[in-house]
């Protein structure tokens, strides 16, 4: 079996992305890209990928520059054999490098190696949590992942929504927070209020609000009283020492982070500097399924939870659970619950939760999700 092609749609969105005015639901992200791997054998794998999608475009097509270091993906992957993952990440890697290692270049490359596994477990007929291992469970806890509403209020309209879903779980973000740590605090007060004492409640305030080590461990008291289960990506990225000062502070929350991070040692360096206390590789820009193995085995030697990032179509969503099947201990699954036609419309066979909160692993072969062409066709807009 040889790859074929390689093809890149952005698709639209008809909403714009903006925060909730009022109680309603977000509608998420303005572009999406989805990569479609082809081979000889007629058997097909796909990605979503949340990147800058028309400057991944250009990074798929790019053609052969004669260096051997500032290809295109296509370039690359053509008459290859999709079940080399290891060898085809490699060269990836090395022929992207002058302008990869990570952003767009290092997310198209976790886009296809998550379609290679893809197109192997369906040409083997079975699940990618066979490949990767074999799962320990075969549902996952979901949390609704969301935005920040603008007023209490609307924050516990929004909660008794999740609630009525079935969700025993809720994460908000972004949206108004930090723009007022008085009403920051009221906001998530009403939440707790609204979820009562049993339900998780977990706290993503955006890191572009230019926080210091200082504000973060204020903030991190200042939650507190209202149990939260993680504050999550509260600092710049980059900033390691950041985190490790917020946790040297003896803060009770857990600290989470790296959905901006990307491959083993990426990972090992916000681990190890960092010292947090759960790691949030996205499969689409970690590295894909090739690099999470070694993502888990730096967290299960330092002794950190992983819960995979994921905010875009059932295909993200697939692929995290796939995660989540194998992992020693599986957290929750980010399930996101913004209101969008563009990425539910994709998918021919959306993932399904249950009365008690649970969403089942896919056993279809390779992800186990079916994706809608003539859906795609209807939102690409190149």
């Amino acid at each position: 079996m040889k790859i074929s092609n390689v093809e890149a749609f952005i698709l639209e969105s008809p909403f714009e992305n903006t925060a909730p005015e009022g109680s309603e639901e977000a509608r998420g992200v303005k572009h999406c890209l989805l990569l479609k791997v082809s081979t000889d054998a007629g058997i097909t794998g796909w990605s979503d990928i949340e990147t800058s999608s028309y400057v991944a475009v250009a990074a798929v097509n790019a053609p052969d520059s004669g260096s051997g270091v500032f290809e295109g993906l296509r370039t690359l992957v053509i008459g290859e054999d999709p079940f080399d993952v290891e060898r085809l990440w490699d060269k990836v890697y090395r022929g992207s490098i002058y302008y990869g290692r990570r952003g767009v270049a290092m997310q198209l490359l976790s886009g296809f190696d998550i379609a290679c596994h893809d197109i192997i477990g369906k040409a083997i007929d079975r699940p990618v949590h066979k490949i990767l291992g074999g799962a320990r469970r075969d549902r996952i806890r979901a949390y609704a992942s969301t935005l920040f509403r603008p007023t209490p209020e609307a924050m516990r309209e929004a909660c008794l929504f999740y609630l009525r879903r079935g969700f025993t779980a809720v994460k908000f973000g972004w949206g108004v927070f930090g723009q007022d740590q008085k009403r920051d605090i009221e906001l998530v007060a009403a939440a707790r209020e609204a979820l009562g004492p049993d339900k998780e409640l977990m706290i993503d305030p955006g890191w572009m609000v230019n926080r210091s080590a200082y504000d973060a461990i204020a903030l991190c008291r200042a939650l507190e009283p209202y149990n939260i289960y993680w504050l999550e990506d509260f600092l710049h990225p980059e900033c390691y020492e950041g985190y490790a000062k917020t946790k040297a502070a003896g803060v009770k929350t857990r600290l989470a982070a790296g959905e901006q991070e990307a491959t083993g040692w990426g990972f090992r360096e916000l681990i190890q500097k960092g010292g947090i206390d759960v790691v949030q590789p996205d499969l689409t820009r970690c590295g894909g399924f090739s690099q999470i193995r070694k993502i888990m085995w730096e967290a299960e030697y330092a002794g950190v939870d992983v819960c995979p990032h994921a905010w875009l179509t059932d295909l993200n969503t697939a692929a995290s659970l796939h995660v989540n099947a194998v992992l020693q201990r599986s957290l929750f699954l980010e399930y996101n619950v913004s209101d969008s036609p563009m990425l539910r419309e994709v998918i021919r066979n959306p993932v399904r939760m249950d009365a008690s909160g649970f969403i089942a692993v896919p056993d279809g072969p390779g992800l186990g999700i079916e994706i809608n062409e003539e859906a795609v066709k209807k939102f690409c807009v190149k």
